[in-house]
């Protein structure tokens, strides 16, 4: 009787197991095939090597101020030295502020991102929870994400689907990426839209 009531109990989990649906995307896909994110990112970009520019600058005037101390203390009062230093030690306080500034966890560079960028990736969550809605997804994947998928059917993977959801078309070189990256099973072709998610022929 107990044996009975396992398998029915195992085939009842198998039977939800099956029920649900899964999918994934690559949201680094999708975010690289928008054209306004290929914008924000190149402009972060030319913002952030503006701003490690000024910053090595910043540094490379306190290794002539230290150069030029080194050359001269010998012809300096200890007066003069303290100042000196007092004037290094400054000035490298100033360039660790600007750094942590322009760098740092909360930094410009950090609220410039979020500016830019995640009102895009927004929009592409919006648009993977319509799609999951709409066609019945029990979950979806993230394949650029930290979750490790050593394997991936292509079929499931529905990251054009979000795309055309947002108004986009598929980034051409898709397939042949998935294929070159090895967690992919697509051999080229066109995307048809099947029962469990986007199939290859």
């Amino acid at each position: 009787m107990k044996k009975t009531i396992l398998t029915l109990a195992v085939a009842l989990v198998a039977l939800n197991v099956q029920a649900q649906r899964f999918a994934y995307v690559d949201t680094e896909y999708i975010l690289e095939s928008i054209p306004e994110y290929k914008t924000k990112q190149g402009q972060l970009d030319e913002l952030s090597v503006g701003w490690q520019t000024e910053i090595e600058t910043m540094y490379g005037t306190i290794d002539k101020l230290y150069k030029d101390f080194q050359a001269e203390q010998i012809l300096l009062t200890e007066e003069m030295k303290r100042k000196r230093q007092d004037q290094i030690i400054e000035k490298e306080k100033e360039a660790r502020a600007k750094q942590k500034q322009r760098f740092g966890p909360d930094g410009d560079l950090f609220r410039k991102r979020q500016e830019f960028v995640k009102p895009i990736q927004d929009k592409v969550y919006r648009a993977i929870k319509d799609v999951a809605t709409a066609r019945g997804y029990s979950v979806i994947f993230d394949k650029s994400g930290s979750l490790t998928m050593l394997y991936t059917d292509a079929k499931y993977d529905i990251s054009d689907q979000i795309l055309q959801e947002m108004g986009f078309s598929a980034k051409e070189g898709k397939d042949s990426k998935d294929s070159k990256s090895g967690t992919g099973t697509g051999t080229g072709g066109t995307r048809t839209d099947g029962g469990t998610g986007t199939e290859k022929k």
